[in-house]
């Protein structure tokens, strides 16, 4: 036997006290003495006064016990006797809840998740109440929401507030968690409970090794719905302000399916497809869109089918501004030639004469001249004047010769020609933190200074004599401005992609040991990098970054993960709600049959000895 309320001690300690209260009670109570006499004339009240003695005794032991009895036995009722153990008897069920972005789709009555619910509650309705029921949301992610628990209201409440997801269900994960933590749990497992449309991944949908005791409770699965994989930008080859969209729709329904695509790009029209899909093909279509502008490239699919939330992608495209170079020089045609050769850099040329230290642009070129001011932005020094710069000129030196180019930093990457001749040059005396980018045999000709304000001194003029025919001099350059603003050369792609694992293919030209995927806020995420593939899980919607040298690649995580396929449950495996409670039975109560013993004990304790209980003192010594 055990108790459902009370522990046996909690008990043990209310009927001890029950019993010593009422032993109490009989052993002080107190009653005056009934005498009958035949007239008050002769009575004097003051002589009669009896000489009473504190009791020694029980007068009526059978009464006292039938008290006691019956007490014990309401306490029994109140602690909740039921017999046999109840580790023996109750069972431990998981339900497994479908909460993938499948699970949105509309079915027959209502959305997919919402039939889930209801199987979930009518099977925890019809389970016995000593039962413990644990609540997992299972998606990409198979996520305890309750311990095992006996309270419904709260399983019923985590039942009611769950909702679906962005990512894919992956079933074979759940079930595992749910068959551990009933093991964990170490009380007698009962059965293990999914609720859902089983729409899985295909190299999932041929698992059959399912646990032992598993039920299914199955939602229907909407016949036809066709959704978007994919929407990607990038960068036309050769033209910066063209951006090349790609589309990618699939039928993931059991019919063929007609859906119209538009493209917009800030609400107007750039550009529509219809797609013909037969169950279960994917297709692409592809625009070009020419801007420099901010905005929103949207895609959207024209038709009404199960799961809207995959039928719209979006990708914010931001301003691409060309970089503005002030360059400051009495021969502007030497250095024409390669900054003009880039259309992400504007060039303005002006007098020195005209010299403003404070007026703005990103980078400023001093070509062999004394300014009055230190610029308020990033400075290139072109054979800046001794005392005039903030680089010290140890020496200048003609017919000199580039040795070495430091292509450890980023202002020497890819720079290893070993002819090139300098007709004149100054040598640099490097401060200390200054970058030393190419040397000759008296020292170095090229400085950089990183800080707030960045600097680059030439002690050449690289638009004069044989250095303007050099490669290394446009190469120069280009490392120049990148190393000064970093976002000029970067070359973006954009796309949206699905919640979950998402793979993205690196580009060639990136790093994969300098690469970093950046989420929302800045925030780090762990990567893998495989066969050219970089793979980062996301749980839920946002924008991540991809970073690699020059190259880089905005995730859009707002589609939701549909998977392809539908899992099916091996042969025998129960579906539906059972149909009783099973053979194992919760421990019958025996508080009902308590409460009446004790109820009819009080009752005949009363019937039997209250009305005839008398209390008598006892008679003074000598009385006749």
């Amino acid at each position: 036997m055990s108790f459902l309320n009370l522990s046996p001690a909690e008990f043990l300690a209310l009927a001890a006290s029950a019993a010593a209260f009422l032993v109490a009670l009989y052993l002080l109570d107190r009653s005056r003495r009934r005498q009958t006499v035949a007239t008050f004339r002769f009575w004097t009240a003051s002589a009669l006064i009896p000489h009473w003695k504190r009791r020694r005794w029980i007068q009526q032991p059978w009464s006292l016990l039938l008290q006691i009895a019956s007490v014990l036995l309401l306490l029994t009722a109140v602690a909740g006797l039921r017999w046999g153990s109840p580790e023996a008897a109750a069972r431990d069920h998981v339900i497994v809840l479908d909460a993938s972005a499948w699970m949105a789709a509309r079915g027959r009555s209502g959305a997919l998740l919402d039939e889930a619910k209801a199987a979930a509650v009518s099977y925890v309705r019809a389970l016995p109440s000593s039962d413990r029921v644990m609540l997992i949301r299972a998606d990409a992610l198979a996520t305890p929401v309750t311990g095992f628990l006996n309270d419904r209201g709260a399983i019923f409440e985590a039942i009611r507030k769950t909702q679906a997801g962005a990512t894919a269900l992956r079933l074979e994960d759940a079930l595992q968690v749910a068959r551990q933590a009933q093991r964990l749990e170490g009380r007698s497992a009962g059965s293990i409970v999914y609720a859902g449309a089983g729409r899985v991944s295909k190299e999932e949908s041929t698992w059959a090794s399912v646990p032992g005791g598993l039920r299914v409770l199955p939602v229907s699965d909407p016949p036809v719905n066709c959704g978007l994989r994919g929407l990607s930008l990038r960068r036309a080859e050769g033209d910066p302000a063209s951006w090349e969209i790609f589309v990618t729709a699939r039928n993931y329904g059991r019919a063929r399916c007609d859906a119209p695509l538009t493209v917009q790009f800030g609400g107007a029209l750039i550009g529509a497809h219809r797609f013909l899909l037969a169950p279960g093909e994917e297709s692409s279509a592809t625009f070009r869109y020419r801007t420099r502008t901010a905005g929103w490239i949207e895609a959207r699919l024209r038709v009404d089918d199960a799961l809207e939330t995959d039928n719209h992608a979006e990708i914010e495209v931001p301003a691409q501004p060309a970089l503005q170079v002030l360059v400051y020089s009495e021969e502007p045609e030497l250095l024409r030639h390669v900054l003009e050769a880039s259309p992400s850099v504007q060039a303005v040329f002006a007098s020195p004469k005209n010299y403003d230290p404070g007026k703005k642009a990103a980078v400023v070129v001093l070509d062999r001249f004394r300014p009055s001011g230190l610029p308020q932005a990033d400075t290139v020094w072109i054979e800046p004047p001794p005392g005039a710069s903030p680089f010290q000129v140890r020496t200048s030196v003609k017919a000199a010769r580039v040795e070495r180019w430091h292509a450890e930093n980023p202002l020497g990457a890819g720079l290893a020609t070993r002819d090139l001749r300098l007709e004149e040059t100054q040598v640099f005396e490097p401060a200390p933190g200054d970058l030393v980018v190419a040397d000759c045999a008296e020292g170095p000709v090229i400085v950089a200074r990183p800080g707030a304000r960045r600097a680059v001194a030439l002690g050449f003029h690289p638009g004069r004599g044989s250095t303007r025919f050099e490669l290394a001099t446009p190469l120069l350059f280009a490392n120049l401005i990148a190393w000064l603003a970093p976002d000029v050369f970067r070359q973006w792609d954009f796309a949206s992609a699905s919640a979950g694992m998402v793979t993205a293919t690196m580009d060639p030209a990136m790093d994969p040991g300098a690469a970093r995927v950046v989420g929302r806020g800045g925030r780090p995420l762990p990567f893998t990098v495989e066969d050219g593939s970089l793979r980062f899980f996301a749980a839920t919607t946002g924008s991540v970054q991809i970073l690699g040298g020059n190259r880089a690649k905005v995730l859009s995580v707002n589609l939701p993960d549909v998977a392809g396929a539908r899992w099916e449950p091996p042969p025998g495996t129960p579906r539906g709600l059972p149909g009783s409670p099973g053979p194992h039975r919760s421990a019958p109560s025996l508080w009902p049959l308590a409460a009446v013993l004790g109820a009819l004990g009080l009752c005949f304790e009363w019937m039997r000895f209250g009305p005839r209980r008398r209390l008598t003192p006892e008679p003074e010594k000598g009385a006749s």
